[in-house]
């Protein structure tokens, strides 16, 4: 009867012992899986955020291209429309204003080839093509300006 009462105590303790073993790795398995879960969940938005980052960089660089090569033609419409105007100038004045034109269009035809040939590399870079290019863009304006002031005074 001993024997019995010590075998039931200890099959009891190997019962409690396994159950409690199993509801253990059963709780960490379960959380295993719920963290791989968010994990790849985690990583599906951070992909799709990248994707989204992406195509509104490449939005971005779009509409810029967009918006130089309407400065460009404007630019260009401007220096023709001036060579109009300055036909009718004496032949030195003209001369004078068409090596001064000639200028303009070679800078904003450098410019055209610049974007033209601008290929991404990376976002710093692009941001510094961007600022450079913008300034030379404003510069050539502001230099035909100058031009197109002195020739109306």
């Amino acid at each position: 009867m001993i024997l019995k009462s010590l075998n039931q105590k200890t099959m009891k303790r190997i019962f409690y012992t396994l159950a409690i073993s199993a509801f253990i790795a059963g709780t960490g398995l379960t959380s295993c899986r719920s963290s791989a879960k968010k994990v790849e969940v985690a990583q599906e938005n951070v992909d799709q955020a990248n994707m989204e980052l992406n195509q509104a960089l490449k939005d971005s660089i779009q509409q810029f291209r967009t918006e130089s090569e309407l400065r460009i033609s404007k630019y260009e419409k401007n220096i023709a429309d001036f060579k109009l105007r300055i036909a009718k100038e004496k032949k030195e004045n003209r001369s004078k204003y068409d090596e001064k034109l000639a200028e303009l269009d070679r800078r904003n035809s450098e410019l055209k080839m610049k974007l033209a040939d601008y290929k991404y590399e990376a976002r710093a870079k692009w941001e510094s093509f961007k600022v450079k290019y913008n300034q030379d863009m404003d510069d050539l304006g502001k230099s035909f300006d100058d031009l197109t002031v002195k020739k109306d005074k």
